[in-house]
């Protein structure tokens, strides 16, 4: 699958939003540059790169996910909702100079290989238990109510990403655990977060480092 990736993609930078390989975002897509986006995509191979953007002169974190369309659907309104699969992260080499409304850069997987053969991967029982322990406590804690049983349905992988997609963490947070490129420690650093946060209030507590 490696040798198939695109070496340039286009970017839809999201701020507070991570997306991981194997898992399925659904967007609703009205910006105008966006839908531009979306249509040039769906005329080629379907894949855009979803990123986090900072908060200054529309910077954006170097690591993202590498996603293909799998549905889409245009709205009467002018919309386009799509769901997008994730395939492999990816590390952002340099922008691509163009005359689109959108930005479009060159990336490398190279750090991230492994994320095509996430099937496969062992996740440590005790680590997945504790995780699910620890995000119960925090998401109640928030507030935030999580369909558990549709959770423990997915499979390992899928379970401590799809936790960190949805867990109401700031965006360097997050941006830390998408970087992070082995499972565990993913599902680890996930403990060590929600773990602090069951003790110290959203509000106050510091960014774990």
């Amino acid at each position: 699958m490696k040798d198939n990736l695109p070496k340039k993609i286009s970017i839809f930078p999201l701020r507070g939003a991570i997306f991981f390989p194997e898992t399925n975002l659904p967007l609703n897509i009205f910006e105008n540059r966006y839908l531009n986006m979306i249509e040039d995509s769906l005329k080629e191979n379907g894949f855009i790169g979803m990123i986090q953007s900072k908060k200054v002169n529309e910077d954006v974190f170097k690591v993202g996910c590498l996603g293909k369309i799998e549905k889409h659907e245009k709205t009467t309104d002018g919309r386009i909702l799509i769901n997008l699969k994730g395939l492999i992260r990816f590390r952002i080499e340099k922008e691509i100079s163009n005359n689109k409304l959108y930005r479009e850069f060159f990336v490398n997987y190279d750090e991230f290989k492994d994320d095509v053969n996430l099937k496969k991967y062992k996740v440590k029982n005790d680590l997945l238990e504790k995780l699910i322990s620890n995000s119960k406590k925090y998401f109640y804690q928030q507030g935030m109510l999580v369909d558990w049983k549709e959770i423990s349905k997915l499979k390992a992988f899928q379970q401590i990403y799809t936790l960190a997609m949805i867990s109401p963490f700031s965006v360097s947070e997050k941006q830390k655990l998408l970087e992070v490129t082995d499972l565990n420690d993913v599902a680890d650093t996930l403990n060590k977060i929600t773990n602090f946060g069951c003790y110290e209030g959203q509000s106050d507590r510091n960014t774990i480092q």
